[in-house]
């Protein structure tokens, strides 16, 4: 399995992200990063894809199917595929304030720690539809590791499209995401663009 291993603050810095979006920082930065030099119009779009790409933590086969499934729906075909990244399980676990950061969220997938209706669910590209109700698993709920998780994300809020919390260890999908409630400063637009090229 593929995965990226550069240092999560360096790509952040080198993407002009800031460090809280990712969870890994409680704080917005105060650090300027002044552009070295103009950017082409290629550069700009494929900046914005890889932007995409680290924070919901996605390669690039799995993004460009994504990208082909987001064109054959209905509506923006931008807008459509942020929704489909939203709509993963490792993304929702980590809205929900489950994990500190999406990359922890992910691992806790894999490991069989998230049930969604019930079920174990233990592959991070799940896609979560409305009324699933995600939660985490009974046996895993005492560890320490919850503890430390919630302490660290209690002033995150949860997003209007789902409901729940970390007090019940369970969320429920109570809608499906619109562009407006997605926060992640990503312009989609510009991905569209750079692979209707």
């Amino acid at each position: 399995m593929a995965r990226n291993i550069t240092p999560a603050l360096k790509r952040c810095r080198s993407l002009g992200l800031e460090p809280a979006l990712l969870g890994l920082s409680k704080k917005p930065s105060k650090r300027i990063v002044k552009e070295r030099r103009k950017m082409s119009e290629y550069s700009v779009q494929l900046r914005e894809k890889q932007r995409a790409k680290f924070v919901y933590g996605v390669m690039e086969k799995q993004f460009k199917s994504y990208y082909e499934k987001a064109v054959k729906m209905e509506g923006v075909s931008g807008d459509n595929l942020l929704i489909i990244l939203e709509n993963r399980i490792d993304n929702v676990v980590f809205r929900l304030g489950f994990a500190r950061t999406r990359n922890e969220a992910r691992q806790m997938v894999l490991h069989g720690h998230v049930l969604v209706n019930g079920k174990k669910v233990n592959i991070p590209s799940y896609q979560v539809k409305t009324g699933d109700v995600v939660e985490i698993k009974e046996a895993s709920r005492s560890s320490k590791h919850f503890e430390d998780v919630f302490s660290y994300t209690e002033s995150r809020i949860v997003p209007e499209w789902l409901d729940g919390g970390k007090d019940s260890f369970k969320g429920t999908v109570v809608a499906r995401p619109t562009r407006e409630q997605i926060d992640v400063p990503i312009n989609a637009t510009l991905i569209v663009e750079l692979y209707s090229k």
